[in-house]
């Protein structure tokens, strides 16, 4: 039997079911976090074969104890992953502790973290890159500033999200930054007037997708956290050939193999230096699924498993499982603070049909992704267009 370790299984919350999948498929589930085993879901609970509790993730060698103790029981471990892209590092790291060969190691980390080590694979993609500088002097970002002009992004090379992002649209806000800036290495990045889209795929050991999908940002995720704004995003009903094409060039590059992956991309709002409207420019990768509950939202597009497919490409290398759908799946997420002109009553009484899901955001999402969540599937993108206005309209 096949020992897969999961790193901090319980979160997002809807990562029960990546071990549940595992666990139909054969293999022995390991769990180690820091939550708790009572607080644990029933379901998570369910689909591990054992949980080792730590007092924190962030403490290595209690981690690499754990790690250590399932060997000592259980034999070799064969997978190591927590799916997040807070614990790549940490878990590539343990992988070479143990001499777990399936997956990144700390060599590959550099291309896969650092946004400015991004832009070199994208590169050998044939995909454009928006020019950038690292943070080092106000003189020196003021020189590339006046090459590229403002505004300019500015955000961690080595970040999660749009955690600690800013947009600098004039000097004064140049100095404001180097004000409080701290000892973290950022990157200054040209602005980009994009609609991000994303080029989502389980690869197996060849580097071939199993499954591929993608979603569009239907806002400025960096305007959500700075402003509290609603939150709103959807996985396509079919996934744009210029957009595969990229993907895959993406994947040859960056060496992807035995992976769940989620590549963001820009595609230009208009003109500009990089490009033509419409053309793709490249954004980041990461390295996991995509965030929070997406992986559900794939589900609910494409008629099919993720949590399945992923599970079949550990266990198997391959997968059965097809595609039974075709349809638009939307994530609205909205605030306590704003006072919206429909209620969760009238949303669920005029699109009851349309709902899949709904709830609170757990509260390490709400910064990107509101308070207050709806999933819901259109088959057409104007109908899906009007629900998001009606359900963000505010009194």
């Amino acid at each position: 039997m096949k020992n897969f370790v999961f790193i901090s299984p319980n979160f997002p919350d809807n990562y029960w079911l990546f071990c549940r999948r595992l666990r139909e498929n054969g293999l022995r589930v390991l769990g180690i976090g820091d939550s708790p085993y009572d607080n644990l879901a029933y379901e998570l609970k369910e689909s591990l074969d054992e949980y080792y509790k730590v007092s924190s993730l962030e403490n290595y060698d209690e981690v690499y104890r754990a790690v250590a103790f399932y060997i000592h029981k259980y034999g070799r471990i064969d997978w190591l992953e927590s799916n997040n892209e807070y614990w790549l590092e940490r878990d590539a790291d343990l992988r070479k502790d143990f001499n777990i060969l399936s997956g990144f190691q700390p060599e590959d980390m550099p291309s896969v973290k650092f946004k400015s080590k991004m832009k070199e694979k994208y590169k050998i993609a044939g995909v454009p890159v928006a020019r950038y500088h690292l943070v080092d002097n106000r003189e020196n970002c003021k020189k590339f500033i006046d090459e590229v002009g403002y505004p300019v992004i500015v955000k961690p090379d080595n970040g999660v999200g749009a955690t600690r992002t800013y947009k600098l649209s004039s000097d004064s806000d140049l100095d404001e930054f180097f004000g409080f800036k701290d000892d973290t290495l950022y990157i200054m990045e040209e602005f980009i007037d994009a609609t991000v889209n994303t080029y989502d795929a389980i690869v197996n050991s060849a580097g071939v997708p199993l499954f591929e999908t993608g979603n569009v940002t239907a806002v400025d995720l960096m305007q959500v956290v700075l402003e509290q704004g609603n939150s709103c995003f959807y996985i396509r009903d079919e996934l744009p050939d210029e957009l595969r094409a990229v993907g895959r060039a993406a994947l040859k590059a960056f060496g992807v193999h035995s992976r769940f992956v989620h590549f963001e991309f820009f595609r230009l709002n208009r003109d500009q230096h990089i490009g033509k409207k419409d053309d793709i420019v490249a954004l980041e990768v990461n390295m996991r699924p995509s965030g929070g509950i997406s992986p559900s939202m794939m589900n609910y597009a494409n008629g099919t498993d993720v949590y399945k497919i992923w599970a079949d490409m550990i266990a198997f290398d391959r997968t059965e499982k097809g595609k039974d759908a075709k349809q638009n799946c939307v994530f609205t997420g909205r605030r306590d603070a704003r006072n919206y002109v429909l209620s969760r009553e009238d949303i669920l009484n005029t699109y009851g049909d349309h709902v899949v899901e709904e709830g609170r955001v757990g509260a390490a999402l709400t910064d990107d992704m509101g308070d207050y969540y709806f999933l819901s599937c259109f088959k057409s993108l104007d109908e899906m267009n009007d629900f998001v206005a009606k359900v963000f309209e505010e009194e």
